[in-house]
């Protein structure tokens, strides 16, 4: 196995789905293009949310996941993002992927079976191991919140 592939096993969920695999758009895209797979046109009206299913389950290795994030083309153009963006799909998860599709736009945006939707980005993930500690490490920032970096 190339050091910087993984292979992720997908399952199609209906005989009749025939849409393209997620794929690389470009040899330096980070992203999977994500497509919708509805049998009849979905309407998403301004404010509106809607969970648009893809046809497709996977299997993610162990140690990674795919964040699922808005693409940059819909929402420049149509106002079309994500509620949770970055989603996360777990390496446990095998139910089917669906993406939660906001319209901040001002009109009306239709989402057509095979349509580019989002795009997927694989990461490694790490667990972390949780412990109490009376005192932390100090930083120049230190307990600084939000607008306390000093840059603007």
């Amino acid at each position: 196995m190339d050091e910087k592939k993984i292979t992720i096993r997908v399952k199609r969920l209906s005989e009749g789905n025939h849409l393209p695999l997620p794929a690389y758009a470009s040899e330096g895209s980070s992203g999977l293009d994500i497509r919708a797979a509805v049998e009849e046109p979905v309407r998403l009206n301004p404010g509106e949310i809607k969970l648009i299913p893809t046809g497709l389950a996977m299997s993610i290795p162990p140690g990674f996941e795919a964040q699922i994030r808005p693409r940059s083309g819909l929402a420049l153009r149509h106002g079309i993002g994500m509620v949770n963006s970055p989603g996360t799909i777990d390496s446990d998860y095998r139910g089917e992927i669906a993406i939660i599709l906001i319209n901040w736009g001002k009109t009306a945006y239709v989402i057509r079976n095979g349509d580019r939707i989002a795009q997927m980005v694989i990461s490694r993930t790490y667990h972390a191991e949780i412990i109490v500690a009376e005192k932390l490490d100090g930083t120049e920032r230190g307990a600084g919140g939000f607008g306390h970096s000093g840059k603007d």
